[in-house]
């Protein structure tokens, strides 16, 4: 059994609406992704200009993590012990299909730089490292569902062996026009039980 472990915050975002600890913090009528973010980024009134170079898994998981790290005052100015364990099914598909489309005319030959960069679903870890200057450990996995139960045994691995204080945690999925995001926070102390019983609760709220 071990130490138990809870939830402090979470944060999803589908459908054009941001729920932040299962209330709603921002609604959309942009059914277009990119304008959506972009609205929602002005809204929330965040300061990262590199947010509009991201590709949309980036700027998906960006403002998920953005909320929940803010509400649990983990900022850059006091770097924390919060390691990243995040999962989908579609890995950066979205990217790649687009960076497909820029090297596959041969007359036309002209890759760019600026979506290859983002050929990897882990880059969206490396810019929430980045923007709170992140430096425990990093993990994005690909599973063919939402497996809660694999997030439990690493998030716990992590913190029993110290490795992190806290882990930012969940699914962040981008592909074609379907996207969503579900991202918690774990620790020693919270309001709800680190259980798969409680995660797929709040997952399919």
């Amino acid at each position: 059994m071990g130490q138990p472990y809870h939830i402090r915050s979470f944060c999803s975002i589908q459908q054009e609406t941001i729920l932040l600890n299962g209330k709603p913090v921002f609604k959309s009528e942009q059914e277009d992704f990119g304008a959506f973010a972009k609205e929602a980024y002005q809204f929330l009134t965040i300061k990262y200009p590199k947010f509009f170079k991201m590709d949309h898994l980036s700027k998906l998981a960006f403002l998920t993590a953005n909320l929940v790290l803010d509400k649990e005052n983990i900022t850059p100015d006091e770097p924390s012990n919060t390691a990243l364990v995040f999962a989908n099914s579609a890995s950066s598909l979205d990217t790649d299909r687009k960076h497909q489309e820029s090297i596959k005319n041969k007359d036309n030959y002209f890759p760019s730089p600026a979506i290859f960069v983002y050929t990897l679903p882990n880059i969206c870890l490396g810019e929430i490292s980045i923007k709170y200057k992140l430096y425990t450990e990093n993990s994005f996995f690909i599973f063919d569902s939402f497996q809660p139960q694999k997030l439990i045994a690493y998030t716990k691995g992590l913190l029993d062996s110290k490795k992190a204080e806290n882990v930012l945690c969940g699914w962040v999925e981008f592909d074609g026009k379907t996207y969503k995001s579900f991202l918690y926070l774990v620790s020693a102390k919270g309001t709800l039980e680190h259980t798969e019983e409680t995660i797929l609760k709040l997952y399919n709220a």
